[in-house]
């Protein structure tokens, strides 16, 4: 483990302040709105309508969340989903908040699993939906994570995601520094970047939509 790595993990399991504001946050529509629009220069109602996509996964799927976080994507399931729903997190204190986001909602199927995105305890080509909301500026090291993520999913299984990545405003530019000092994020990329990595990693069918410093991008793992 690198000691960037190490400092992003203790940071996302300390269950401080700043982890309770941001799952706060991005929970309440209206303030995640707000603070996107004005840090990342975006309207998140699109990531709205992507988690609520969630409910028309096909019955018998098996789908992968990582990281899920405090379990702000398995909100959008009905209690009698007939899917398997896997949330991972290196995170034991954001899988708690996962834990008792699903209780509230009245989910009792998920599954939770504390682990690092780049070593994940499943067999290959697992999964037929990998979701990654929010998560891979905050990796130590996004190529291989996502190297990770096409490991798991079947060949022609897709993988859904958000991030946040360079070419925005002067503003968020200083915010992609600030939360990099203080081992909030990794290294954040360009639209370009996560491009190539998704290549890399072996998606094709690539779809990418950058709208401020906010991404959007979907992939299907390729057959070989």
């Amino acid at each position: 483990m690198t000691l960037s790595e190490d400092r992003l993990t203790r940071h996302w399991s300390t269950g401080g302040m700043p982890l309770r504001v941001y799952d706060f946050t991005i929970k309440h529509a209206r303030l995640f709105r707000l603070e996107s629009r004005i840090v990342w220069g975006t309207d998140v109602r699109a990531f709205y309508a992507e988690l609520e996509s969630l409910q028309n996964v096909p019955a018998g799927s098996s789908v992968l969340d990582v990281p899920s976080g405090g379990g702000v994507a398995l909100r959008e399931l009905k209690p009698d989903t007939p899917i398997r729903y896997v949330a991972a997190d290196v995170s034991e204190f954001m899988l708690r908040r996962a834990q008792t986001t699903a209780a509230r909602h009245g989910l009792t199927n998920i599954e939770y699993v504390h682990t690092n995105v780049e070593r994940m305890p499943f067999d290959d080509a697992t999964f037929d939906l990998c979701v990654s909301y929010n998560g891979l500026h905050c990796f130590a090291h996004p190529p291989a994570a996502l190297a990770e993520m096409a490991r798991v999913v079947r060949p022609g299984g897709e993988l859904r995601g958000t991030a946040v990545v360079t070419g925005g405003s002067a503003l968020s530019a200083k915010a992609i520094a600030w939360f990099r000092r203080t081992d909030q994020f990794g290294p954040v990329g360009s639209i370009e970047d996560v491009e190539g990595w998704l290549v890399d990693a072996g998606f094709d069918d690539l779809r990418l939509d950058r709208r401020g410093a906010y991404l959007y991008f979907k992939g299907r793992r390729g057959h070989t």
